[in-house]
């Protein structure tokens, strides 16, 4: 995948949790969206199909909490991972559409702990126990045959310096985008910094930005970049605030149209919406994207 060859951005979907709570869906307990994969599947597959319908060209899939930690307590832990991306290759599939991809989340150890860690990071374990929670469930990822893999909202630059080793040993192609506040991490890194880390990976093709405030997406891509030479990724939260106790967000406004140019001229080529943003959002966006050229 050429990113940085295409004439306009490909437009992602936006947030699953949000698709599947304007369904209706119970999200509450450790697991979240991945839940479902266990005990819902068909509202999962209705969400992807929703986005794909709303002009998204990205479905991403509901691994973003899945592990075999997290499943630990189900007979089929590493089917239950795969199954993610089985539904969203099977929805995709239904389109008949070649332009459709279909991205593997990977979310951080942080979310795993479900207590807000994602948006703090410095988990206080060493980068052993990190590989080790990492590796299986990437490599099962990989191997159930999504386009690419979506590594996100990975709000520390020690943690993304595990996870590139892991993925360079995968070879599977992958973005990676951090959590950010202002111009640091959510640890506390500098971007520059940050993105340094992926800058020499053989298989991030993309560094950026998500789940973050609007307004610090920019100065995030900027630095991607420039640390990586590479196009970068961008899809914001809704804004407000994250209750780690009710696993539920307080949202903000929506995204402002108007910053998309910006991220796209500083070379975004990957864009969508995360936690917050709905099919509805993704259809606006999708309006707004068609009309940019890279």
């Amino acid at each position: 995948m050429d990113l940085a060859a295409l004439t306009r951005p490909i437009l992602l979907d936006g947030g699953l949790s949000t698709a599947l709570e304007q369904q209706g869906a119970d999200l509450s307990g450790e697991l979240w969206t991945a839940r479902l994969l266990a005990d819902e599947p068909e509202r999962i597959a209705a969400a992807h199909r929703a986005y794909y319908r709303a002009g998204a060209q990205v479905a991403t899939t509901a691994s973003y909490q899945a592990s075999l930690e997290g499943f630990a307590a189900h007979a089929d832990p590493a089917g239950l991972i795969t199954r993610s991306v089985a539904i969203a290759r099977e929805v995709r599939d239904s389109f008949d559409d070649p332009a459709l991809l279909v991205a593997a989340s990977v979310g951080p150890y942080g979310a795993f702990l479900a207590d807000g860690s994602e948006y703090r990071g410095r988990y206080g374990v060493p980068g052993s126990r990190l590989r080790d929670f990492h590796a299986p469930r990437l490599e099962l990822l990989a191997a159930a045959g999504p386009d690419l893999l979506a590594v996100e909202t990975i709000p520390d630059a020690e943690e993304a310096e595990v996870l590139v080793g892991l993925l360079d040993d995968l070879g599977v192609p992958a973005w990676l985008s951090y959590s950010v506040r202002g111009d640091t991490t959510c640890a506390g890194q500098p971007l520059a910094d940050a993105y340094a880390v992926l800058a020499g990976s053989r298989t991030v093709v993309a560094a950026g930005v998500n789940c973050s405030e609007q307004d610090d997406v920019l100065g995030a891509v900027t630095a991607a970049v420039a640390a990586t030479g590479r196009p970068a990724v961008a899809y914001p939260n809704r804004g407000g605030s994250w209750d780690a106790d009710a696993k539920a967000w307080a949202y903000g406004d929506p995204v402002d149209l108007d910053l998309v140019d910006g991220w796209v001229s500083a070379g975004a080529r990957l864009v969508g919406g995360c936690c917050g943003t709905g099919p509805a959002d993704v259809e606006a966006m999708a309006a707004r994207v068609s009309g940019l050229a890279g």
